[in-house]
């Protein structure tokens, strides 16, 4: 089979997004692996299929965006990849408006172009109920920080095995966060692993890594789910300021540094959307032979 694609990048976070809208591809597990393996496929942390809205969608569903992780498993939403998103189907002539309304696996999102050329993303609403996130919080410690609380994760069950101090939420998709004096120093390629397949997390989770640098400003780096670090992680840095304003370490508007870029993030507490802030890329289209993979 040969696909066509386009290679697109949203703060150094970086997708293989796929033309679906006449009729599916059909692509197995593995062939989504090929393509974002860097070595003998095109090369990305993530593969977005642009569709048309599923049967029985709402009347005003613009899109239905599906992602699957470079693992190849489907997952339920991609923040960066959703300003990307929001830029091809306008580059592509999709669409002429300037917001549309995008069905995925987590629900209805918002992308938004901005007269500068970056894209908001109303991210819906940060879930906090263990059993909607999943999180198995059964027989554990929460530690009250401030008007919220994190929760004592052991990263091993032999003595002397780490224990961290994690907030958890979703974006659509599980988040844990924990908080850190420097960044640069964080054991993210040690903890990221063993936070992601915890048992507690019975479908994985993001491990974020965030250092609070003001009132306004964050550093973060994320162990995504299926992905391993990417440069950025749009939900990431959405659940990384959630936490950080429910802690009482933020303000409502904050600017995360990630190593892709900046993203600025805003949220105006419970029960309210976070909107998200940054900038979306073509970097070049191409098309390349699939092989048939089980």
């Amino acid at each position: 089979m040969r696909v066509r694609f386009t290679k697109m990048q949203g703060a150094g976070n970086d997708f293989v997004v796929l033309d679906e809208t006449r009729e599916p591809l059909g692509l197995s597990a593995a062939q989504y692996r090929f393509l974002a393996d860097r070595h003998f496929g095109v090369g990305a942390d993530q593969i977005l299929s642009v569709r048309r809205p599923p049967t029985g969608a709402a009347s005003d569903i613009d899109f239905e965006y599906v992602i699957h992780n470079a693992d190849g498993g489907e997952v339920e939403q991609c923040g960066n990849g959703a300003r990307c998103f929001m830029r091809f189907v306008r580059d592509r002539g999709l669409t002429s408006k300037d917001a549309v309304r995008v069905q995925t696996l987590a629900g209805v999102i918002e992308p938004r172009l901005g007269a500068d050329g970056r894209v908001t993303v109303d991210m819906g609403a940060p879930i906090f109920e263990p059993a909607r996130i999943p999180f198995d919080k059964a027989g554990l410690d929460a530690n009250p920080e401030g008007p919220w609380h994190t929760w004592h994760l052991a990263l091993g069950t032999h003595a002397g095995s780490a224990v961290v101090a994690v907030a958890v939420l979703s974006m659509g998709n599980p988040h844990a966060v924990q908080f850190v004096d420097d960044i640069d120093r964080a054991p993210v390629a040690l903890q990221g692993p063993l936070i992601e397949h915890h048992p507690r997390f019975p479908q994985r989770v993001n491990a974020g890594f965030a250092q609070v640098t003001g009132r306004s400003s964050l550093r973060l780096r994320v162990y995504e789910r299926g992905a391993g670090e990417t440069l950025a992680c749009g939900t990431g840095a959405c659940a990384a300021v959630v936490a950080g304003i429910r802690l009482g370490l933020l303000d409502a508007r904050v600017d995360v540094e990630t190593r892709g870029g900046v993203l600025t993030i805003e949220w105006a507490g419970q029960g309210r959307p976070v909107l998200m802030t940054g900038p979306a890329t073509s970097v070049f289209e191409g098309d390349i032979e699939v092989p048939e993979l089980p």
